[in-house]
């Protein structure tokens, strides 16, 4: 291939601009052309295509958000959505494309691959869902952002002698509840896909009071069935000690990207831009361990992540 395009879709994750830095470089490295796509799919629909050089990317590898933005597109989801973003490919001359996001940003990729368009996918979430690789962009620096507000929240809970719940995002994964939970030692951790136990967290934060303790953090997935304010309010009753509730939202989303989502995305970028070079289609990159991997982009969907049971025990074991 000589003419690829990157675009990035979906929610934003730290990191993205990394990748999109490393398939920019890299093709021009293997003297292909590279377009970017504004706007992700939507963007694709109404021609919203440039060619990037090496200035187009620079100084981008430390921001957070992505330079191509993003969108979420219902349009490109109908049959006559996909058939336009397929034309305006065509017309481009896009010989093959980089999709950069997480599970639907994926399923869309399937999409132009049936009407014709080699796509290569690199995870770029920080939900962490994708079950085929142990780590997507944009995880680690959300893990980290958790904690350090955690560590905010903490102090002010222990001046007040209160319990906070605190609602991460992740839909239905829990694994930055669960990271960031044991890396800053909340009480409890609700995740979805672990059954939870009110009584068993209320006689945590009550046990803790007793023998002096003035705060409890409650780490709460966004995903689990209960909403926070009912969760707290319910704690309260049942405690009787006064509970608040923090929802950080799209906070978790931004900032800078960590070292790691960095170097994960520079790799899993520049891999990309090799498979679509050697007309490799259909596929998505990943990591096990250090080694990165490539999967059948409809292989790679339907892997579902399951939460470190090991990471659940221990953080009930050093909560008591």
């Amino acid at each position: 291939m000589k003419r690829i395009g990157v675009l990035t879709s979906g929610g934003d994750a730290p990191g993205m601009n990394a990748a999109v830095r490393a398939v920019v470089r890299g093709a021009i490295f293997n003297e292909m052309q590279v377009y970017g796509i504004f706007d992700g799919y939507e963007g694709l629909m109404n021609g919203e295509i440039e060619e990037l050089g090496r200035s187009s990317v620079s100084d981008i590898i430390h921001r957070g958000g992505t330079i191509l933005r993003s969108s979420r597109s219902p349009k490109f989801k109908t049959p006559e959505g996909t058939r336009r973003a397929i034309e305006q490919a065509e017309k481009f001359g896009l010989e093959g494309i980089v999709v950069i996001g997480g599970d639907g940003s994926f399923r869309g990729s399937v999409n132009l691959l049936r009407g014709g368009i080699v796509t290569v996918g690199v995870p770029g979430t920080i939900d962490n869902d994708l079950g085929y690789t142990d780590e997507t962009i944009g995880f680690d620096t959300a893990v980290n952002t958790v904690v350090s507000l955690l560590g905010n929240i903490r102090d002010t809970t222990i001046a007040h002698g209160c319990a906070t719940v605190v609602e991460v995002m992740g839909r239905n994964c829990g694994d930055i509840a669960l990271r960031a939970g044991l890396a800053a030692g909340a009480e409890s951790i609700l995740i979805p896909e672990v059954p939870y136990d009110i009584d068993a967290i209320c006689d945590k934060m009550i046990a803790g009071k007793k023998r002096g303790k003035h705060h409890s953090i409650i780490m709460k997935a966004e995903g689990v069935d209960i909403p926070t304010p009912e969760l707290a309010h319910l704690l309260e009753e049942r405690t009787g000690i006064k509970t608040r509730t923090v929802i950080p939202a799209y906070i978790q989303r931004g900032g800078s990207p960590t070292a790691f989502d960095r170097l994960l995305a520079s790799r899993l970028g520049y891999k990309a831009v090799e498979l679509l070079r050697d007309d490799v289609r259909g596929v998505a990159v990943g990591v096990r361990g250090e080694e990165i991997i490539v999967k059948d982009i409809e292989e790679a969907i339907d892997s579902k992540n399951k939460p470190d049971l090991k990471n659940i025990e221990l953080a009930s074991i050093l909560s008591i």
